[in-house]
């Protein structure tokens, strides 16, 4: 197995002490170890925010794009270069306020890449609003009065969207979370792990404790193949589960265009430049 180490930049992590996302990059850097990919043979991709960093502090190929355009910049990379690995980052302001329209579309294209959400319901890197995922009444700079709308369920959205592998872990629980990412990673088809990752600065309601105490492992019965289950688990507030919701084997986006290369006795290729010839 390759050492975690080889995985690590030279870049020094800038979060703040303590933050969970620290446990994120960790079970990150095992996971690709015991992948055993190398260096040259994967893209980290992210948009803006704290956790959207990642690429910085990874010895690979990264891409930092803008604000919510990690997955399209991701699917971009994986179609053109299907060979390799594409993993992106973000948090839950990127991937579910200006991201999530493209959030939909990757899952229900079945891209073949991981996306690794790091969720603490607050914006961070801009000092401290309300994001998708804060809770009702929730108060922040932008909300002083308390936040007046409902959160949005991840896992919900992923799984109704047509993600094939849906999980989620806690920061606090980094064995756990590396194999709920090495689980992604091998899975073939958009994968989603939603990570609880305190924000140790802006948010003192959903703290590691508050997590920890909310959260329970999905029962051990629980049945990966069924969505309605998965669903299920998802919306049940009274609990945080954490596990893996849901997994299916789907043709992925790159089997489909696979099958468009030969059309009418044409290459995929000719049919491109063809259109780009009746364009001009």
């Amino acid at each position: 197995m390759n050492s975690p180490n080889m995985y690590k930049s030279a870049v020094k992590p800038t979060w703040c002490a303590g933050c969970g996302d620290y446990a994120v990059l960790s079970a990150t850097l095992r996971a690709f170890a015991e992948m055993g990919w190398a260096n040259e043979e994967i893209v980290a991709v992210s948009g803006i925010g704290c956790s959207s960093r990642f690429p910085f502090f990874l010895k690979t190929y990264g891409f930092h794009s803008i604000h919510g355009r990690a997955l399209p910049v991701a699917t971009g990379i994986k179609t053109a270069r299907p060979e390799l690995n594409v993993v992106a980052f973000g948090g839950d302001g990127d991937g579910f306020a200006i991201g999530a329209g493209h959030f939909v579309h990757t899952a229900r294209r079945n891209v073949d890449l991981t996306y690794i959400v790091m969720d603490n319901h607050i914006y961070g890197l801009t000092k401290g609003q309300t994001s998708p995922t804060s809770g009702l009444h929730f108060k922040t700079k932008s909300s002083p009065y308390g936040n007046v709308e409902f959160a949005i369920h991840p896992l919900v959205a992923a799984l109704s969207s047509g993600a094939t592998y849906v999980a989620r872990g806690l920061s606090s629980d980094p064995k756990t979370l590396k194999e709920l990412f090495l689980g992604a990673m091998q899975h073939r088809g958009f994968a989603m792990v939603d990570v609880l990752s305190p924000c140790v600065t802006y948010n003192k309601v959903d703290t590691f404790k508050t997590f920890r105490d909310r959260s329970k492992p999905l029962p051990e019965d629980h049945d990966v193949t069924d969505l309605i289950g998965a669903l299920s688990m998802a919306m049940d507030d009274t609990v945080m589960h954490t596990g893996v919701f849901y997994r299916a084997e789907k043709p992925v986006l790159g089997d489909h265009l696979e099958a468009l290369k030969s059309k009418d006795g044409r290459e995929w290729e000719e049919i491109i430049e063809g259109i780009l010839r009746g364009m001009t």
